[in-house]
């Protein structure tokens, strides 16, 4: 009996040991190894891999020009942020992005504005920082955009929301989209 109880314990306990890398996902088969195409995106100083997105051709864009100098920004930008990871990456990302040229951008006036929020809020940690920046941004002015209607229900949102963070701003959001 002792020793049917034994073999009977030692097998759930090496199934229950073993239960664990049986789980995981093989090479090619949607893990993160970066094989199978899904895992591997172009994410904070990773390479090109076989799961990128090919870049977007500025010809087909709305706007070629903007597109193009976002672009060459984007590679300055990168190139002066190279050898920095984590958070010093993401701060020189930013900083960077403070140097683009709004005068090549599709709307000026909105980037400009758009630089001297970021400046007025930079030093305000993340989620004070969104919301700083949504108060200190200016309307659009839905009367020059291509949809009109679609842009005044998305000022609508914004203003209904301006007031909540996180999750709640996520789910006023949601409640004003679904409200028709």
């Amino acid at each position: 009996m002792k020793t049917r109880l034994m073999m009977i314990a030692s097998t759930l306990l090496a199934s229950l040991l073993c239960l664990p890398a049986l789980a995981q996902p093989g090479p090619g088969m949607g893990g993160m190894d970066g094989r199978n195409g899904m895992g591997s995106g172009m994410g904070m100083g990773q390479k090109a891999g076989p799961g990128a997105r090919a870049p977007r051709d500025c010809a087909q864009a709305l706007n070629p020009s903007a597109c193009t100098a976002h672009r060459e920004a984007r590679a300055k930008a990168m190139a002066a942020c190279q050898g920095k990871m984590g958070p010093e990456r993401r701060h020189c990302m930013q900083e960077q992005r403070q140097n683009f040229d709004c005068t090549k951008s599709a709307n000026p006036q909105r980037c400009e504005a758009r630089k001297q929020a970021y400046s007025a809020c930079k030093d305000q940690p993340r989620p004070a920082f969104r919301q700083c920046m949504q108060q200190k941004m200016p309307p659009v002015d839905c009367s020059e955009a291509p949809n009109a209607q679609r842009c005044d229900i998305h000022q609508k949102a914004r203003d209904a929301c301006k007031d909540k963070l996180g999750p709640e701003h996520r789910a006023c959001l949601h409640e004003q989209f679904n409200v028709e």
